[in-house]
């Protein structure tokens, strides 16, 4: 893998300047954060170490979600949510792993369409301003399971596909916040284990980015959340969104020049 603490200084503050504005508008606006960094850095590296950079951030993004609200700990989070919504958790979680796999045996260029596509449908969706609800139903959860956490282990766009199934089993946010960022952890471990290979060979420069990295991405949340109250939340979102097509249409654009080259 490229040593990110040997390149150019230049892309190492590019780095740091994606994740603090990705984290920012997060902390604001509510989402992009994993998409976000996940689609820029895609432009820059290997999508399998894209995807490897973005996990340990997006990790620590999980514990503060899951450590907000609700008066729970972790763990009575995860055995309250996990009792209720388990199979959703499970399918999720195979889904997963086999999306983690798929970047090891997939030309990386087919799965960069896949995530191009992914980001239009997430943006078209937001434009227009409606959810895709699904029918709360046993088999609609397994598919919908096993698809988000197969797009999301590949891409880290999970949440694109299980939204449209959360939305529709409850109408409670902090729920959908809580059940969501399960399944988001649970894909996160899958693809450590999967990835363990290319993780163990990261040099002791890039685990200080990586580091350095997370420390970033929680303290620009952290102001993003406190700045949530004075600035127009709306704004922020059509920002996120503008980003995502620019970045979803340049993804896009590298993956079908490397299939017809």
């Amino acid at each position: 893998m490229t040593d990110l603490a040997g390149s150019d200084s230049t892309q190492t503050l590019l780095l740091l300047a994606i994740f603090a504005l990705a984290s920012l508008l997060h902390g604001i606006s509510g989402l992009g954060v994993t998409l976000v960094t996940t689609t820029a850095l895609a432009s820059m590296y290997p999508l399998p170490h894209a995807i490897v950079l973005v996990i340990f951030p997006s990790l620590l993004l999980n514990v503060m979600t899951w450590l907000a609200g609700g008066g729970r700990t972790i763990w009575q989070n995860f055995t309250y949510y996990g009792r209720r919504y388990w199979l959703l958790a499970l399918t999720s979680l195979l889904g997963s792993v086999l999306g983690a796999k798929l970047l090891l045996w997939v030309d990386s260029a087919y799965i960069l369409l896949v995530l191009a596509a992914v980001i239009g449908f997430y943006v078209m969706s937001s434009l227009l301003g409606k959810q895709i609800r699904l029918p709360d139903t046993k088999p609609v959860l397994v598919i919908v399971g096993f698809s988000a956490g197969v797009v999301g282990g590949a891409t880290n766009a999970m949440s694109t596909i299980l939204m449209m199934y959360l939305l529709s089993a409850s109408n409670d946010k902090n729920t959908i916040a809580k059940v969501g960022n399960l399944c988001y952890f649970l894909g996160k471990i899958a693809q450590i284990i999967v990835l363990r290979e290319p993780i163990m060979a990261l040099s002791h420069g890039e685990w200080q980015l990586i580091a350095l990295l997370s420390v970033l991405s929680i303290a620009a949340l952290l102001v993003g959340i406190r700045l949530r109250r004075y600035l127009p939340q709306a704004r922020f979102r059509q920002l996120i969104l503008l980003i995502l097509t620019v970045l979803g249409i340049r993804v896009g654009w590298q993956g079908m020049a490397a299939i017809l080259s």
